[in-house]
């Protein structure tokens, strides 16, 4: 094995830590006998070789010493291996990914076009994988193929074959999954995978394995779904449950069936689709850049040894706990799934939901049943499924939010935790909660503040969802939290969601931060103070906030000095005593600080004389964010600053979208004129998403949005949208639901005229 591995010039390639010269141990341990010794290797394998999806030279002159080991049975854990392969050779580059490509992107492009030339070139040996005695590369052979191989009519071909004489259920779900995945990667097959997918949904015995057809369906030809799906998959979630408790908590896997496939679908030619325009070969080598063969050719598969085999367990290979990042994945799995009969349940509702895409009522519906289920993993489950959903659309979700809300009172702690996370990011949404997350309050005091090894307190999930809905019930929690010795970094937010609310904390606040040294660590100690008493208003505290002004160290001096000029601004004429500090501030003009500081100064004591000059100076400043501050706190003067208005004129056409945005709600501030102002926000909405949220505030204020004018047209069709306007796929943000419910209510506020009217 690996000949010729030594005659690489792996010492001049270089992979995400430096030079790969240790490629070779790493290939060699993926072949080692040892559990750990593989592990290792094939963690370094994804860590440099393989970072984060990149493809090096080295990670291109690996792969035939990859496909080396998934073809030696005497390999273990082959499964990881043929994994690792798919994931170097399955990077699609569409032609619009190939006209974004920059110079400097160029070297990485070509590297993961010839990665996907050759491991492609050598896919048919995943052909023999799929009857493989290994039930963890027969786990993995099905996805290589479907992701890989050029003969997309072939590898269907054998995944039906190879499902009625497949032993391991878990195997069999891969076959499904597989299919669907060469549906979605060539379209003209969708209709005839559809056809098998729905006769499996519909007639297989395994619930299991309906469920995963029926996934399936929902990703590549979500038109062949039942009318009746949230049923149907509640039943099958019954059956599952049924099945596991009767075989004491697992899953046992069907075995292969003799002249018929699974679920009683007859293996009877008369039951294949139909052959139409995309089943022939001349229409299956449009697909394919390659001729495809039909598939009368494809050699018969032989049935593996039929004795039950339990799927997570015998033949995945011996696997250890070892401290690498895969190691610490597949432990926190199996903590996970512990004690589960199904657990890739989970995972085919996931995949049913993500092709039910904007069907929020079925969608809803089912997570409501998945909700009410006895089984508490399927809970869990459900809960986190409950908050991605809510993320990413928008739709009537109270009874949704109630019965997340009866899982805080679960006696499983992970439920309850789940739970808890999910209203955390829900702030008003989470309502219908509030009676649920108040009770979990009251009886869980010490999970009021969390603290980490590395880092500040913070409150607990619990505290934070009571507070974003703005219920007083949350004070007690806050007002202890304020007396521990090192206060939770993000109580000041939590104040201000409480707003009026958490008036009665302004006194400890005040206290709190008169008590902050103002040593290196005073920005971190006094910043969540700060906050709260930002929110509050609380002019009383400007003693408190100057001493922070006037004795802010070296070290994040400047972001001190920033929180307290907003925490004076927000006091406004209550702050009066610190008119002389702010005066002295502005005295620096053309900087960040003379900037807030002439903001504050304004809100304190009106002086438009004195602030008008630093702010027009800021407005020419070489710094982006320098220049947004000074349209923003000019903007706040209104007409006082008319005289700026042909300076904010010229910012329309800068080549920075926010600068373009604040220079706009300026003009019209300072001008009451609308045109001009509304062309540049509506042009900035289409541009960039995130900006939305800023340009309704400014239409909000307007006053009424013209019926039948563009702007009335660009809100109207916000607010039909299912899908939250900042959701993302891969990524989220903790307060995304809260600026996009805060979207939705702005432009329906425009809507109905609820502002100060303009001019037009």
């Amino acid at each position: 094995m690996f000949s010729g591995i030594d005659e690489v010039d792996w010492a001049s390639m270089e992979h995400a830590y430096g030079p790969a010269d240790d490629v070779p141990e790493l290939l060699r341990g993926l072949a080692s006998d040892d559990p750990a010794e593989r592990e290792a290797a094939l963690d370094g394998m994804y860590g440099a070789v393989h970072h984060q999806g990149d493809v090096y030279a080295c990670t291109l002159a690996c792969i035939p010493f990859l496909f080396e080991l998934v073809v030696d049975p005497g390999v273990q854990d082959r499964g990881g291996v043929v994994e690792l392969l798919t994931s170097i050779g399955g990077f699609d580059l569409d032609e619009d990914d190939e006209a974004e490509i920059d110079e400097d992107e160029i070297e990485g492009a070509a590297n993961y076009a010839m990665a996907a030339a050759a491991v492609t070139a050598g896919a048919g040996v995943f052909f023999e994988l799929i009857a493989d005695e290994d039930p963890g590369v027969r786990l993995a052979a099905p996805l290589a193929l479907a992701t890989l191989h050029r003969h997309p009519v072939r590898v269907l071909a054998l995944l039906r074959e190879r499902l009625p004489v497949e032993p391991d259920e878990e195997v069999r779900l891969a076959l499904v999954e597989a299919a669907g995945r060469v549906a979605l990667r060539h379209r003209p097959l969708a209709e005839r995978v559809g056809k098998w997918l729905g006769l499996l949904a519909s007639r297989a015995d395994s619930p299991g394995l309906r469920l995963a057809a029926l996934a399936q369906l929902a990703r590549c030809s979500p038109d062949g779904l039942p009318g009746d799906v949230v049923p149907v998959v509640s039943g099958l979630l019954r059956e599952m449950r049924s099945a596991s408790e009767e075989s004491g908590g697992r899953q046992e896997p069907a075995g292969p069936g003799s002249g018929a496939s699974p679920g009683g679908i007859p293996a009877r030619e008369d039951d294949e689709p139909e052959p139409g325009p995309d089943t022939t070969p001349a229409a299956a080598a449009a697909v394919d850049s390659d001729p495809v063969e039909p598939i009368e050719p494809v050699e018969p598969v032989q049935p593996v040894d039929p004795e039950p085999v339990a799927p997570a367990e015998a033949g995945r290979g011996e696997h250890v706990a070892t401290p690498t990042l895969v190691g610490q994945l597949r432990s926190l799995s199996a903590q996970e799934n512990a004690g589960r009969g199904a657990p890739w349940a989970a995972d085919l509702l996931r995949t049913l939901h993500v092709g039910l895409d904007d069907r929020v009522g079925d969608r809803t519906a089912l997570l409501a049943d998945q909700l009410r289920s006895p089984d508490r993993r399927q809970r869990i489950d459900a809960v986190r499924m409950s908050g991605g959903l809510i993320r990413a659309w928008r739709g009537p979700y109270e009874e949704l939010v109630a019965l997340v809300g009866e899982q805080l009172a679960d006696p499983e702690p992970r439920l309850a935790e789940a739970a808890s996370h999910v209203l955390e990011e829900l702030f008003g949404l989470a309502a219908p909660a509030a009676d649920a997350l108040a009770a979990r309050l009251a009886a869980d005091p010490g999970g009021w503040v969390k603290t980490w090894a590395g880092g500040p307190p913070g409150l607990g999930s619990t505290v934070k969802a009571l507070a974003r809905i703005g219920d007083p019930r949350a004070v007690p929690a806050l007002a202890a939290a304020l007396e521990r010795e090192q206060v939770a970094h993000d109580v000041g937010f939590a104040v201000g969601c409480l707003g009026a609310a958490a008036r009665p904390l302004a006194g400890v606040l005040r206290r709190r931060l008169a008590d902050v040294e103002l040593d290196e660590n005073a920005y971190d100690r006094a910043s969540p103070l700060l906050a709260g008493l930002t929110a509050l208003r609380a002019g009383e505290a400007t003693p408190e906030v100057l001493r922070m002004l006037r004795g802010a160290p070296e070290y994040r001096g400047e972001w001190l000095r920033t929180a307290a000029l907003r925490a004076l601004g927000a006091f406004g004429p209550a702050a009066r005593e610190a008119v002389p500090e702010l005066r002295a501030l502005i005295r620096r003009p053309g900087t960040a600080s003379a900037t807030e500081a002439a903001e504050a100064l304004w809100a304190v004591s009106g002086d438009a004389d004195a602030v008008l000059p630093v702010l027009i100076e800021g407005l020419q400043s070489d710094q982006v964010h320098d220049r947004r501050a000074a349209a923003v706190a000019l903007g706040a003067l209104g007409p006082r600053a008319a005289v700026v208005a042909p300076r904010l004129r010229g910012l329309l056409a800068h080549d920075e979208l926010w600068l373009r945005v604040d220079a706009a709600i300026a003009l019209w501030e300072v001008s009451g004129r609308t045109r001009e102002t509304v062309a540049a926000l509506l042009t900035a909405w289409e541009q960039n998403r995130h900006v939305r949220v800023r340009v309704a505030e400014c239409l909000a204020r307007m006053g009424p949005v013209p019926e039948g004018s563009a702007a009335a047209h660009v809100l109207r069709s916000e607010l039909v949208s299912v899908r939250r306007h900042n959701a993302m796929d891969g990524g989220y943000g903790s307060h995304d639901i809260h600026e996009d419910e805060k979207l939705l209510a702005l432009c329906r506020q425009a809507l109905r005229g609820a502002g100060k009217g303009s001019t037009p």
